[in-house]
């Protein structure tokens, strides 16, 4: 039986997006909007939001346009921009999100990219609690070592090269991300030479992120692979009347070779760090 229902949602301007409902079979004690990483579909998440709904929690999670079951048969000249996931398909999904679940406490849970675009919401206080998991600044002299050696071919040689020849970014022939529109690519590509990322965007974003003033929990591994926990740090600067708390994941302390960038939602961390999610959102087993 499917641990989900598949539901299509309008974004704002029309376009379709592909969405997933997780319903606990009694009545849900939290609802929690699942937001993705840069380039990851909504699958990468199912293990993790089914075992959720099991402990009593709805979840809701998404593709932005142009990723996974939201992408064109062709991404190819696929006009789509960092600014329209923001602006058009999260906030259309909030919106829904909102509805679906009112009168129950909601949680916004954003992995990576998914918890630097929530300061772009207009109404962030529908949401008594946000959590964020590897989300950082990506300023490429922040990222992990590794990753920091490498910025310079990617953001300098492989990017403008590859999606002027494709017309997209070709991410997963590269071994890097993920396929991405071209819009996407330049707009992220621009934020990482930038020493405030995404407050590169101009003095009308930051105040945006001022605005925010909901409690956040910002969870970072000690081993992420692609940020440092620098780089983690600094992204919250922009979120400057908000009460952030950071927790840092140990793996070796909760029994795990490794966690990185996206272990806490694969299923091997479902013993060690799943149960410990729950007390993220206040939904204790």
């Amino acid at each position: 039986m499917m641990a989900f229902q598949n539901l299509q949602l309008a974004s704002r301007d029309g376009y379709p997006l592909a969405a997933r409902v997780y319903t606990p079979s009694g009545v849900p004690k939290r609802a929690l909007l699942l937001v993705s990483a840069m380039g990851v579909p909504q699958r990468f998440y199912e293990p993790f939001a089914t075992w959720l709904s099991e402990q009593g929690v709805a979840v809701m999670t998404f593709d932005l346009r142009g990723i996974g079951e939201s992408a064109p048969k062709r991404l190819k000249g696929f006009d789509a921009s960092i600014t329209d996931w923001a602006t058009r398909d999260l906030a259309a999904v909030v919106t829904h999100f909102h509805e679906r679940w009112m009168g129950v406490p909601q949680t916004y849970m954003g992995h990576s990219l998914g918890g630097q675009l929530f300061g772009w919401l207009e109404h962030p206080d529908r949401f008594d609690q946000v959590v964020t998991v590897a989300s950082g600044n990506g300023y490429w002299r922040y990222n992990a070592p590794a990753v920091r050696n490498k910025a310079p071919l990617l953001w300098w040689l492989l990017a403008p090269v590859s999606v002027g020849l494709a017309g997209y970014f070709p991410g997963k022939r590269l071994g890097a991300i993920g396929d991405l529109p071209a819009k996407a690519m330049w707009q992220w590509r621009r934020w990482c030479l930038h020493p405030d990322y995404l407050g590169a965007e101009g003095p009308h974003l930051r105040a945006h992120y001022a605005r925010v003033k909901n409690p956040i929990l910002a969870v970072l591994a000690e081993d992420d692979e692609l940020l440092s926990p620098l780089g983690i740090r600094r992204l919250y600067h922009l979120y400057s009347n908000a009460q952030v708390h950071f927790e840092t994941l140990h793996p070796k302390e909760v029994g795990l070779e490794r966690v990185g960038h996206f272990g806490v939602f694969k299923p091997s961390a479902a013993d060690a760090l799943w149960p410990q999610a729950l007390k993220w959102i206040g939904a204790e087993l």
